[in-house]
Parts: C-alpha cells; sequence; structure tokens
C-alpha cells in the first residue's frame, strides 16, 4: 500500500510540473485536471479492487494451507503412535499397513502442500504482472492526457 501510496504522489507531481512548465495552456487546465483526477480515481479504485482480490485468494490459500498443515501434524502423530506400539522383535501385518497407509496420506498430504504453495507463488505473480499492467495502462492514458 505505501508503494501504491508513493506512485500515485509521484504521478501528481509529475502532472503538476507539467502543468507549472506551461507545457499545458490554461484555458484546458481544469478540463485536463479533471480528468487526471479521474484517471487517478480509476486507477486508486482499480488497485484497490486487484488488493481486495488478492487478500482473498491469499485468505483461501492460507486456509488450505493451514488445513493440509493441520492434516500433517496429524499423520505425524499417529506415525509416532505406530512406531511406539510396534513391537521391533514382533511386526504386527496390520500394524503395518497401517503405518504404510499413514505414511502414504502423509506423503499424499504433503505433496498437496507443495502444490497450494506452488499455486500461491504463482497467484502471488500472476497479481502483480496485473497490477504492473493496469499501471502502465494508467500511465499511458496520462500521458495522452498530457
Amino acid at each position: 500500500m505505501a508503494t501504491q501510496k508513493q506512485s500515485l504522489d509521484q504521478q501528481q507531481s509529475q502532472i503538476q510540473r507539467v502543468k507549472n512548465s506551461g507545457l499545458i495552456s490554461p484555458g484546458k487546465d481544469d478540463k485536463e485536471e479533471e480528468m487526471s483526477r479521474s484517471a487517478l480515481a480509476l486507477f486508486r479504485a482499480k488497485e484497490e479492487e486487484i488488493e481486495k482480490k488478492k487478500l482473498e485468494v491469499r485468505d483461501k490459500v492460507c486456509a488450505q494451507l493451514g488445513k493440509a498443515e493441520e492434516a500433517t501434524r496429524r499423520l505425524a502423530e499417529i506415525r509416532e503412535e505406530l512406531e511406539a506400539l510396534t513391537d521391533p522383535m514382533r511386526k504386527d501385518v496390520s500394524g503395518c499397513t497401517e503405518y504404510r497407509e499413514a505414511l502414504e496420506a502423509f506423503n499424499e498430504k504433503n505433496k498437496e502442500k507443495a502444490q497450494l504453495v506452488s499455486k500461491l507463488m504463482e497467484l502471488v505473480s500472476e497479481s502483480e504482472k496485473l497490477r504492473m499492467k493496469k499501471l502502465e495502462e494508467l500511465s499511458r492514458n496520462v500521458e495522452l492526457l498530457k
């Protein structure tokens, strides 16, 4: 949010410098200023929308990761219990198959966690690309207004 505000402040100062330099004719000043404000308001609204969606996605992914981590902890506890119950001299076949099932479930949850982390990184990257694209588009619009 701080970098967004800095970016907006920089754009406003650039617009003000162009106005002060005399490149913009005084008669069109109010109309152009209104258009600049409108473009700036649109940009801010888009930024807020992007930020809101980004937070929603992050919350959903974090919830999924939390569930995966809880399942991983439960499976680790089960694994420890199985190891404690297993007599090293006598291996119970049912205990062994339960251990294998628990281990498979554990490995599956770890894979799921890795996929979720990968998806989160992909979504964050995509969000940043969209933000940059919108910023460039708005910058072009501001340039056209000059």
